[in-house]
């Protein structure tokens, strides 16, 4: 079907809707360069010019659609946050197989982090600043919800099935279960280094991956 021209009014003008779409494509295109500038320089090297130039855009644009480097930095995260919340909402699970579904939820994790590298880097750069700018955000506490209710239906279900504990609670299960695949990614290189051996090598990765999803298996299992 061909896309007909934008009307315009009367007066030559293009109408409303055009101009809509025209400023979210803007915002969009700065909010990616910024959270490509942002994952690779953190939030005091990245630089509104950098973002400006990488966005194909105009410093006081960025000024215009989010007010600060701040607010910008703040948006990239929730941004973050929400396609985190977006893929795992795309996770399908069995419903019947508690076991196999907290797998599949340890796994969609160490998956996500691998492939989106720049959640990681993001995360440490707000961190490095103890959460100063998060802590503003209105929507930080939106993107929690989604990803603890996914654990938490997992868990009860195990639990009325008497598979797993009764006593657990799913805020604690899903920060062991960052944490096992969050630390390893973040700090592969460094502890190569370390150990000396290679991290990053796809039999390590695989091995790591097998090896934190047996864990949280046996820490959620009721006792036999």
């Amino acid at each position: 079907m061909a896309i007909r021209p934008a009307r315009k009014a009367s007066n030559g003008a293009v109408r409303p809707r055009t101009r809509e779409l025209a400023a979210q494509a803007t915002q969009d295109s700065i909010l990616r360069a910024a959270t490509r500038v942002f994952a690779k320089h953190g939030f005091a090297g990245g630089r509104i010019e950098q973002i400006s130039k990488a966005a194909k855009s105009h410093d006081r644009m960025i000024y215009y659609y989010f007010g600060s480097k701040e607010a910008l930095f703040i948006a990239v995260i929730e941004d973050t946050y929400r396609r985190f919340n977006d893929a795992e909402s795309k996770v399908v699970l069995k419903l019947d197989d508690p076991v196999e579904d907290l797998k599949t939820l340890v796994r969609f994790m160490w998956t996500y982090y691998q492939q989106n590298p720049e959640f990681i880097t993001l995360l440490n750069s707000e961190n490095l600043h103890r959460g100063r700018h998060i802590s503003k955000s209105m929507r930080a506490r939106e993107y929690s919800s989604p990803a603890i209710s996914a654990m938490a239906g997992v868990l009860a279900r195990g639990a009325e099935r008497g598979v797993f504990r009764k006593d657990l609670r799913a805020r604690d299960i899903y920060l062991m279960s960052a944490a096992l695949a969050y630390f390893y990614l973040s700090n592969r290189f460094t502890l190569s280094a370390f150990l000396g051996e290679d991290l990053d090598a796809p039999e390590s990765l695989a091995y790591w991956e097998e090896f934190i999803t047996a864990a949280m298996v046996r820490q959620v299992m009721a006792q036999v």
